[in-house]
């Protein structure tokens, strides 16, 4: 699969996942609009999906991708294959530790989000957070998953298992939000249990495209097999790669903590807009960014360690080119249609005129940005 083709592969099944992901958001400003309690299951949404940017797809795969690509190319397969069965192994124990972790300390981390949410907002934020927080440990090894399949090059089922998440999203919203409301429950946890089944599917279908391959993880319960695979070389290599990535990454989500933060303390809905706002922006981030990333990661890495400099360059030449020739236009197009694009959109059941106004202004300030 050459690389446009692939990019283009990845790129209809990223837009797929953009698709389903604006009628999630659709169907959330139409059943509960921008109140209190949807900045409250945002707030609780974006505390597992944070680590999850910051350490799963962020510095984990930025690490992880370029090792493995690189062991792939100058040991082999077999060393591969105990790469993975280490790295898997060490990642499991420190997922179980996280979330035992983040369940228990709910309340803290909802305080250091959204510390500006009401009473009742701020309660059910805090449970919906216990219950979503194990999506990390999905999550993450998905993305272990997926920085396996892109590097042999099976691209698709990485790029269509998002997908899975917004289907499992809707159709629970669908059908728990009102019985849970008439049950006496806020009809927006039906959204929490919709992102943990999403979740667990994410996972499930990885596993046939890794046996396919001969690379399904390997992991050990036992504390010996920790220490063990925490002894592997390609561990500590790992550890310290991500370092550089961690920093990274981690400054465009203390941006993303800082907004939240800030949005949770300028009234209800506010942290609701930034959000609708958000997934129009993901459209162009999704389809450029997320494509190349995917496609053109383990060829660098692979390129660098063969020691292939001029198509290291070629390639990061081309990847350039293709972001500069299609997100300008992208841009431009946010600036100039944001309030049409949020009404068309979003303007329907219990989202209002003022709702639309204020997404708007949002989309705007993401356009520039």
């Amino acid at each position: 699969m050459n690389l446009l083709r692939a990019a283009s592969t990845i790129s209809l099944l990223t837009l797929a996942s953009r698709i389903t992901g604006l009628v999630r958001e659709q169907m959330v400003a139409g059943l509960f609009g921008a109140t209190a309690l949807t900045d409250a299951f945002l707030v609780a949404f974006r505390i597992p999906n944070l680590l999850r940017r910051l350490f799963a797809e962020g510095a984990f795969s930025q690490a992880f991708v370029p090792l493995l690509a690189a062991t792939k190319a100058s040991e082999g397969e077999e060393a591969t294959r105990r790469l993975i069965d280490a790295v898997a192994t060490v990642l499991l124990w420190a997922l179980v530790a996280t979330c035992v972790v983040g369940v228990v300390a709910a309340p803290v981390l909802v305080w250091l989000l959204g510390a500006g949410l009401p009473g009742e907002a701020f309660d059910a934020s805090v449970v919906m957070t216990r219950f979503m927080f194990p999506y990390i440990g999905c999550m993450s090894l998905v993305a272990l998953s997926a920085g396996i399949l892109n590097t042999w090059r099976r691209f698709v089922v990485p790029a269509a298992t998002p997908v899975l998440l917004n289907l499992s999203v809707i159709a629970v919203g669908w059908a728990l939000a009102g019985p849970l409301q008439r049950a006496g429950y806020p009809g927006i946890y039906a959204m929490a249990f919709g992102v943990m089944l999403g979740g667990v599917l994410q996972l499930l279908v990885q596993w046939p495209a890794l046996r396919a391959i001969g690379a399904m993880p390997h992991m050990r319960l036992s504390w010996r097999g920790l220490q063990d695979s925490r002894s592997h070389p390609g561990v500590g290599r790992l550890l310290v790669q991500m370092g550089p990535a961690l920093l990274g990454v981690g400054v465009s989500q203390l941006s993303l903590m800082i907004n939240t933060q800030i949005s949770s303390h300028l009234g209800p809905g506010a942290t609701s807009w930034l959000n609708y706002a958000d997934r129009l922006m993901e459209f162009p981030i999704g389809l450029l960014g997320v494509a190349l990333s995917a496609v053109l990661t383990p060829q660098l890495s692979a390129a660098q360690a063969s020691g292939e400099t001029a198509r290291y360059s070629q390639l990061l030449d081309w990847g350039l080119r293709m972001v500069l020739l299609l997100a300008l236009p992208c841009a431009v197009a946010l600036l100039a249609f944001a309030e049409p694009l949020t009404a068309v959109l979003y303007h329907r059941g219990a989202f209002r005129a003022a709702d639309v106004a204020q997404t708007a202004q949002s989309v705007m300030g993401w356009g520039v940005g």
